[in-house]
């Protein structure tokens, strides 16, 4: 009688749910495997360039900073 109560589960997973998740699971690895599409690595480039444009700016900063208030960086790690 146990075992009449786990057939039921079972086939219902096994008609139901592990197709659907084995195609899931398929379709994604499919994805990841064709690597970016053009408009993510433009994306990524964009990206790439904004942060150093941002790096290159906070450098700007912390080097007026230097100038003009040399021991802001003292105050900055007390805080």
């Amino acid at each position: 009688m146990d075992m009449d109560l786990l057939i039921a589960p079972i086939i219902i997973f096994l008609i139901i749910v592990a197709p659907i998740w084995l195609i899931l699971h398929y379709r994604s690895k499919r994805q990841v495997s064709q690597g970016l599409t053009e408009e993510e690595f433009s994306q990524l480039n964009q990206l790439i360039a904004q942060a150093e444009k941002m790096g290159n700016r906070i450098e700007t900063l912390e080097n007026i900073l230097d100038t003009e208030s040399p021991e802001w960086r003292a105050k900055h790690e007390h805080s």
